[in-house]
């Protein structure tokens, strides 16, 4: 089926999120089809590692998880996610977990589940003084019906002409509440690896984000994501990355996750791989960074 006849949507985002138990240990994702480029993201990988593991240990909740992401998945084929508990216990629990399709790993990650507690110390970093921006953002290949996006000052920007910090503040609400705790972490960790590779090029004339895939080699090699706050992805949420460092192929990115209230929810950090396509010694920008 391809990308036109079934689409993206925030039901089809959960369908391949919401892994179903396939034996022990074992949870299936299904395929979304053939697109343009056959290439699960990372974040729908994480977030469905999230979802296994919340599955498997169902009195605790996630608090943070991590993965590598070491070979690329294909969206015209099922996964599997395979889960090992080395460790359960009444306060945590270590979950580690496999992303499988066709035989071979795709990633890993490891994830840790623990029991509630209510607060008696609390204090969290303040959340970045930036409005909510009153147009929505709109970009074919990014465009998930039941999703809004709004981007501060535009700076999700392709025209390589422009430059800035090496930020972004995204802001992003669902259109319909999902029915479990885990698939609102689903979601909101689904859209933790967007923004790295755009911000990192945002400070350098000549380049942009346009060129991801095209003359750049982009991708995302590592995710890490701790659970502060339960999410609620009908309301809006703030998404504020900054790029820590570009160099030697790499970009490495913090980011922090607001509710509108001020909560902290979550606080990630990214490493992406920004490489020039292998076409033998140029000094042409377009190929060489």
């Amino acid at each position: 089926m391809g990308e036109a006849e079934r689409g993206w949507d925030q039901d089809e985002l959960l369908r391949l999120m919401d892994v179903q138990p396939a034996g022990p240990g074992r949870y299936a994702a299904p395929a979304h089809g053939a697109t343009a480029r056959n290439v699960v993201e990372a974040g729908q990988l994480l977030a469905g590692a999230v979802v296994a593991a919340s599955k498997e240990i169902p009195g605790q909740r996630v608090l943070s998880a991590s993965m590598v992401f070491s070979r690329i998945a294909r969206h015209d084929a099922g996964l599997e996610v395979e889960l090992d508990v080395p460790h359960s216990g009444r306060t945590y629990s270590t979950v580690q977990a496999r992303v499988i399709q066709d035989g071979s790993q795709r990633c890993a990650g490891l994830i840790l589940m623990g029991a509630d507690c209510g607060d008696f110390l609390g204090s969290a970093a303040p959340m970045p003084d930036v409005r909510l921006p009153p147009r929505p953002f709109e970009r074919p290949g990014m465009d998930v019906r039941g999703r809004e996006i709004r981007i501060v000052d535009d700076a999700y920007d392709q025209d390589p002409r422009h430059v800035g910090p090496p930020e972004l503040f995204v802001w992003t609400r669902f259109a319909d509440a999902p029915p479990a705790a885990h698939l609102h972490a689903a979601l909101m960790t689904q859209s933790v690896t967007h923004w790295t590779i755009a911000a990192a090029l945002r400070p350098h004339a000549g380049y942009s984000e346009a060129m991801a895939h095209e003359t750049i080699s982009t991708g995302i090699s590592q995710a890490a994501i701790a659970y502060h706050e339960d999410a609620d992805v009908t309301q809006w949420l703030l998404y504020a990355t900054r790029v820590v460092y570009t160099g030697r192929g790499t970009a490495q990115s913090e980011g922090r996750v607001y509710a509108e209230d001020g909560r902290l929810v979550a606080s990630y950090s990214v490493q992406g791989m920004l490489r020039p396509f292998a076409r033998g010694p140029s000094t042409d920008p377009a190929t060489v960074l």
